[in-house]
C-alpha cells in the first residue's frame, strides 16, 4: 500500500514556492515547527552549526516514525529561520554577531510533543549529539506578513530589507509585528551563491 506523502511546498505554495516579483502581502496560517534557539553569526557560530546538526536527525527520525507507526509520511521541509535583534537595522547592516535566531523545520499537525521527545531520545542514544536538549516543538502564528523571493547571496539581502523596512512598509501604513523570517529554498552546499533562492518574510500590522 502506497502511503501518501505530505509536502509543505505543495500544501502552502504561496509560502514555500512563491513567484518572483516585488513585495506581496500573504496570510500565514498557524504552523508548528521543530525549533532550536541560539545567538550569533551563522557563518562562524558553533551554536548555529550545532543546532542544524541536531534538527535534521530528529526531523528524519520523526518522519520515519510517523510513516511506520501512523502510516503518514511527509517530506522534511526546507530550513527556516527567525531572526531578531534589539535594533532591526542590524539586519540591513549585516551585523551578524548581534543576531538572535530560532532555526526551524516545519512539522505536520499530527506530530506531537511526545513524538518529538521520543525522537530526541532516539537520536541521543544513537549519536549523542550535544544541544539536543534545546530542541522543542514550537507553534508560530504570524498572520499578515509581507514577503519577497530573494535570488542571490545571503549578504545581498541588506538593500532588500532596507527598502522593505524604510520604504515599502511605511508607504503602506505598516509596522513590524514579529521576527524577521527566512525560508531557505536552496541548499547552500550545492547551490552557487548567485542562484540561492530565499523567501524573506516580515509579519506586519497597521502602524499606529
Amino acid at each position: 500500500m502506497t502511503v501518501e506523502k505530505f509536502e509543505f511546498r505543495k500544501a502552502y505554495p504561496e509560502l514555500y514556492a512563491p513567484g518572483s516579483g516585488d513585495f506581496m502581502l500573504v496570510q500565514v496560517p498557524p504552523l508548528q515547527f521543530l525549533a532550536c534557539d541560539g545567538h550569533g553569526d551563522p557563518n562562524t557560530s558553533a551554536e548555529y552549526s550545532g543546532a542544524l546538526a541536531c534538527l535534521y536527525p530528529v526531523a528524519y527520525t520523526l518522519k520515519f516514525a510517523s510513516k511506520k507507526d501512523l502510516g503518514r509520511d511527509f517530506t522534511v521541509a526546507p530550513l527556516e529561520g527567525l531572526w531578531r535583534a534589539d535594533d532591526m537595522d542590524a539586519f540591513t547592516r549585516r551585523e551578524k554577531d548581534t543576531w538572535d535566531w530560532t532555526m526551524l523545520l516545519a512539522q505536520p499537525e499530527w506530530i506531537t510533543g511526545d513524538m518529538v521527545q521520543t525522537a530526541v531520545t532516539a537520536v541521543r542514544n544513537k549519536k549523542g549529539l550535544p544541544g539536543l536538549e534545546r530542541l522543542r516543538l514550537f507553534r508560530l502564528e504570524e498572520g499578515t506578513a509581507v514577503q519577497i523571493l530573494h535570488r542571490g547571496p545571503y549578504n545581498d539581502e541588506g538593500p532588500v530589507l532596507e527598502r522593505l523596512h524604510h520604504q515599502w512598509m511605511p508607504a503602506h501604513g505598516l509596522t513590524f509585528n514579529g521576527d524577521h523570517h527566512e525560508v531557505y529554498l536552496s541548499d547552500p552546499r550545492r547551490t552557487a551563491p548567485e542562484k540561492l533562492r530565499t523567501v524573506l518574510r516580515q509579519p506586519v500590522r497597521p502602524a499606529a
